[in-house]
């Protein structure tokens, strides 16, 4: 797994597998969200198994898959409210881990500075700068 630490409570990764689900768990994590649609992967990788297999490494699982090109604000309030509720760290996954990160930093405008948003998915290896102004719109929206 190629996990990369946005916060100490978030992180993203590439595709996982679901032999990745036990090395999850025993590095702390206790939600994974699938940010990848059905339709992008084989069987082997469909929510179905990816749910299955984390239940059976003891984490808990959210099946928010996010269409290239196609987010919504649906997807990012169930994003934000998975990690919100989560009762330790989450790992989010979908092909690259970029779409989980524009999900994670569109869900935490508002919440979080939006120079911190930008910062930390920079270091974690997603420089996404114009994610910046739909950030501070959806910040302003929010009245926080």
């Amino acid at each position: 797994m190629d996990i990369r630490q946005i916060t100490p409570d978030f992180a993203v990764s590439p595709q996982i597998e679901p032999d990745d689900m036990a090395a999850a768990a025993a590095a702390g994590f206790t939600l994974v969200i699938n940010n990848r649609p059905d339709a992008e992967v084989p069987a082997d990788l469909q929510s179905g198994e990816m749910r299955a297999a984390a239940e059976r490494a003891g984490l808990a699982y959210v099946d928010n898959p996010v269409v290239n090109g196609a987010m919504t604000m649906e997807m990012v309030t169930a994003q934000g409210a998975a990690v919100e509720q989560a009762a330790g760290p989450v790992l989010a996954y979908c092909r690259t881990g970029t779409r989980s990160s524009i999900v994670w930093g569109l869900s935490q405008a508002g919440t979080r500075p939006t120079d911190e948003i930008v910062a930390a998915l920079k270091a974690a290896g997603y420089d996404l700068p114009a994610l910046r102004g739909q950030i501070d719109m959806l910040a302003e929206r929010s009245g926080r």
